[in-house]
């Protein structure tokens, strides 16, 4: 097949997974051809079967914003007929959705038939979805799709509640390379950051507010009341600001190290003990599977999508959104007996093999070729 993928480039969930899917589908023999603004961050130029097509915005003096989705709509229309493309799959409702969608109806009325796969990821429904604004073009684009996927069963509801969708929609849940997120020795690094054998917790994100940081903090000086323990930072955005004031205000001092954005993850994973993820709303939670694929144990909150990954008492603990306290006693209850924080890292790497990127690509590959053989 010779495939385009549409994402955006940054390191958001949905660009991380469209990034990776398509990698994965290129090194199982087919073409795959990215289009986006800008190189996706999880994008080398070694990938055999990968191709790279920068949409370029013009800065036309008549626009106070630049078009981008109809310069994208223009670049996808060009695309599928010069490199012959069987299907495009778009990531994120808006803009590429609907991009893709009038990209099809232009290239329709030259006789080109260009089948349309939409994957839902979470806040272009829950978010952008209830927009006014932009509700009918978003239930219009889901519509029109040959073919729709979202992450989660809690997404796919999410998705006909809040729209008018008179179509069927398949849940293929993200997935993980362990080729890549795997729990690496890297005691040297551990030794640096903890010399004194501090319980390391970790949290990434993009730093927004439904991230709700404030309450990885507030957990984490509760535990660090009751045992050694450091919190490391990782990722970057507009709530950095508060929540190093936040932790000022705590008195929590060299405890939280502010690591910024990072591109080799997986190696401060590996060293560290629990991770925090106490989101207002997740349609998934990649980065928990990628911290549980790390042998890390989850305390999260128990919104959208996560309860479909992490297990209560099993791979972690669910607590209802904003509940710090019950938060912090069950990051202590894992924290405090080695053997049991042992049994915890253990289930939660077990859990995340479930969602090996070996066993959902093949998923995506099956439904390409049933859109195709429509």
């Amino acid at each position: 097949m010779n495939i385009g993928i549409v994402c955006y480039p940054t390191y958001g969930g949905s660009g991380v997974v469209a990034t990776e899917l398509g990698k994965a589908i290129a090194l199982r023999g087919h073409k795959v051809h990215f289009i986006t603004y800008k190189q996706p961050a999880r994008l080398d130029f070694f990938t055999e079967n990968t191709f790279y097509h920068e949409v370029y915005v013009s800065n036309y003096p008549l626009f106070d914003f630049p078009p981008y989705e109809t310069a994208l709509t223009s670049h996808l229309v060009d695309v599928v007929k010069s490199a012959k493309l069987d299907l495009l799959h778009v990531h994120y409702a808006i803009p590429h959705a609907s991009a893709a969608i009038l990209a099809k109806q232009i290239l329709a009325t030259e006789g080109i038939h260009i089948p349309v796969i939409t994957t839902l990821h979470g806040t272009d429904i829950t978010l952008v979805g209830k927009d006014a604004s932009f509700e009918p073009v978003v239930r219009y684009s889901i519509n029109m799709s040959d073919g729709v996927t979202t992450v989660s069963e809690s997404l796919k509801k999410d998705t006909f509640n809040i729209l008018n969708i008179c179509r069927e929609i398949l849940v293929i849940p993200n997935f993980i390379d362990f080729n890549r997120f795997s729990k690496q020795d890297r005691g040297h690094f551990k030794t640096a950051i903890a010399p004194n054998g501090e319980m390391l917790i970790v949290h990434t994100s993009n730093f927004r507010k439904v991230k709700r940081i404030d309450d990885v903090v507030k957990v984490f000086a509760e535990i660090k009341k009751k045992m050694p323990a450091k919190l490391l930072l990782i990722g970057d955005g507009p709530e950095r600001i508060n929540i190093e004031k936040l932790c000022r205000e705590l008195d929590l001092g060299e405890s939280v190290t502010f690591l910024g954005k990072q591109n080799q993850v997986e190696e401060i994973l590996s060293v560290c003990d629990l991770f925090l993820m106490p989101s207002e709303t997740e349609s998934f939670g990649l980065a928990a599977l990628e911290a549980m694929a790390c042998e890390l144990p989850v305390i999260s909150s128990n919104a959208g999508g996560i309860p479909e990954l992490n297990i209560d008492g099993k791979t972690g603990f669910l607590c209802d959104v904003g509940d710090v306290a019950s938060m912090a006693e069950k990051a202590i209850y894992i924290l405090e007996d080695p053997i049991r924080l042992k049994l915890f890292k253990y289930n939660a790497l077990e859990r995340a093999k479930e969602f090996d990127i070996h066993q959902i690509v093949p998923i995506y590959e099956a439904f390409y070729q049933k859109i195709l053989n429509k």
